[in-house]
């Protein structure tokens, strides 16, 4: 089993979307019941709390629930747990690299270009914009989740991603 981390500031507008389109996809694929998604924030300002209702509106919008998600703080556990975090831009790939020991360092990565997704390197924040930005948000969100995909398809029948 696989086991991803996706990781923003606070947990409640690009993990969640992007746990919810990953999900849907590895669930869509070859790869169900060989891959677990999880998320989490940097900061614990929003612990407990569901996504903020313009990510989930914007996710309902493209057929995935992700209502039921609650937003958490990364842990040290989670460097134990999860195969891979990735991260959201680069603020949160420094925060979580000052997190992690150092043996977890090189599992620690930005979301976009690990996935081979090219563009800007950095999933922009929607959280002070409209539903334009959710949008813009969710459209980068499908092409990673839709490159992660293939990423781990072609890691061969064990399902383990190569490092």
């Amino acid at each position: 089993m696989t086991r991803l981390l996706l990781v923003c500031l606070g947990n409640i507008c690009r993990s969640p979307m992007a746990e919810g389109a990953l999900r849907a996809r590895i669930q869509a694929s070859p790869l169900a019941g060989r891959v677990q998604v999880d998320s989490a924030g940097t900061g614990g300002w929003h612990a407990g709390q569901a996504p903020d209702p313009r990510a989930i509106a914007c996710a309902r919008g493209h057929g995935v629930d992700i209502s039921t998600l609650r937003a958490r703080r990364i842990a040290r556990e989670d460097f134990e747990r999860f195969d891979w975090i990735l991260c959201a831009d680069r603020d949160n790939l420094h925060d979580v690299g000052r997190l992690a020991p150092p043996v977890a360092r090189p599992r620690v990565a930005l979301w976009l270009p690990w996935a081979g997704v090219a563009g800007p390197d950095d999933l922009a924040d929607p959280y002070s914009g409209g539903p334009r930005d959710f949008e813009q948000v969710w459209a980068r969100v499908e092409q990673a989740a839709a490159a992660t995909v293939e990423r781990l398809a072609r890691a061969g029948g064990s399902g383990i991603i190569e490092r």
